[in-house]
């Protein structure tokens, strides 16, 4: 699979002294035997913000290339980088992705963003931290990155509540100023920020996560809600975290499925 970069040029926020590629995508095109074409995903891995997990990247992009869909593996920034250029790298990837939407069979408004534990913040992140398009920058820029739907899977979601996961919330946010750590943990709390322009989402979590508290999808279910943004959230009594896509976990692995569904009725 080739790699294709988000910018041509140096990324923002890009740091010489940290070692690492640049951001990019690896497009996963349907197969041959996928019954039929369908909208876009792109796929953001967890791992703390420190690393990507490639059962919940790899695996699941050709999981649901496989099913139809043209996946996007988005290789984001992490740790030390912080805030400003991984919320720019999932940005990009939505503007990416819909500027050369042509040019990939789809269409420019069904791309979804899917992210699993902390790329499941991320997801939440670009559903909830968008724009419409800038002025400034390439092309690309002056394309929107307001995702069409989300879909959260097990996600850090909190920076502020008791339930908040440690280690992405430090990650993400622990090189920030200490007078601006509590205001950037409410503007990087998707529930704190989602309002009735937020696009459709499909959460799911299970009840016995001790990793990431059930608590998060909850969180931001409500605030979707309270908003009357539509949305599906489905809570699993089994199942440890970072199950991925193994669609035949006991219970859990229902989600799958049931995420099929659901992104169906919403015409991809």
């Amino acid at each position: 699979m080739k790699k294709i970069p988000l910018w041509e040029e140096a990324p923002p926020f890009w740091d010489e002294s940290i070692k690492g590629e640049v951001p990019f995508v690896t497009p996963y095109l349907p197969t041959e035997d996928a019954e039929k074409r369908r909208g876009a995903i792109i796929i953001c891995p967890g791992g703390s913000y420190v690393m990507k997990a490639e059962h919940e990247g790899k695996a699941a992009a050709e999981y649901f290339s496989a099913k139809g869909f043209t996946c996007f593996l988005l290789d984001y920034r992490v740790y030390p980088y912080g805030h400003e250029a991984i919320r720019a790298d999932v940005n990009r990837a939505v503007r990416w992705v819909r500027y050369h939407a042509d040019g990939y069979g789809i269409a420019p408004d069904k791309i979804a963003l899917m992210g699993f534990s902390a790329g499941g913040h991320l997801t939440a992140m670009g559903a909830t931290l968008y724009d419409e398009g800038r002025d400034d920058g390439d092309e690309i820029d002056r394309v929107s990155c307001r995702p069409d739907a989300a879909i959260p899977c097990y996600a850090v979601i909190s920076m502020v509540d008791e339930f908040a996961h440690d280690h992405s919330r430090f990650a993400l946010l622990g090189k920030a100023p200490a007078d601006k750590k509590d205001e950037l943990r409410r503007a990087f709390s998707p529930h704190l920020a989602a309002d009735e322009n937020t696009p459709p989402m499909f959460l799911w979590h299970t009840a016995e996560d001790n990793c990431v508290d059930v608590e998060n999808s909850i969180s931001m279910a409500a605030a979707l809600s309270r908003h009357k943004v539509p949305f599906e959230l489905h809570i699993f009594d089994k199942g440890p975290h970072s199950i991925g896509v193994d669609h035949t976990f006991p219970g859990a692995g229902q989600w799958v499925a049931l995420f099929e569904n659901w992104i169906g009725r919403l015409g991809f």
